[in-house]
């Protein structure tokens, strides 16, 4: 026989988890618009800097020089950038996963399903 306490009891752990979930998840895209804003004003700063400082320079080799080192210091900081940036994403995506994780695999268990294979990445 249906159960309602039961069914009701599920029905407002599922929203209460849902809830978490987004509030965790805008904490998240919170944290990476944030970190990106710091990048971009910092990324800024450093290219008006830069500008300032070829403004004062007294020959081409100087300018070349001074070009070559800010494009390779500002790839490596890019670089880095992107990289953090994405490790935030692949944890906010973990992180709104986890919650589910359990529920979903006891759901492919009872209906004799298999589960997809984690991918490398992933894993």
């Amino acid at each position: 026989m249906f159960n309602f306490d039961e069914a009701n009891r599920k029905s407002k752990e599922a929203v209460d988890t849902a809830l978490r979930t987004y509030s965790d998840t805008a904490r998240g895209f919170q944290a990476i618009a944030a970190e990106a804003a710091d990048y971009s004003k910092k990324s800024f700063q450093d290219a008006v800097t830069h500008f300032e400082t070829l403004a004062g320079a007294k020959s081409f080799e100087a300018v070349f020089e001074l070009q070559t080192s800010f494009v390779k210091s500002s790839y490596e900081s890019f670089v880095s950038e992107a990289t953090k940036l994405g490790e935030m994403y692949a944890d906010l995506a973990k992180s709104a996963y986890k919650p589910y994780e359990a529920p979903i695999a006891t759901a492919v268990v009872k209906t004799g399903r298999q589960a997809p294979a984690a991918t490398p990445a992933a894993a």
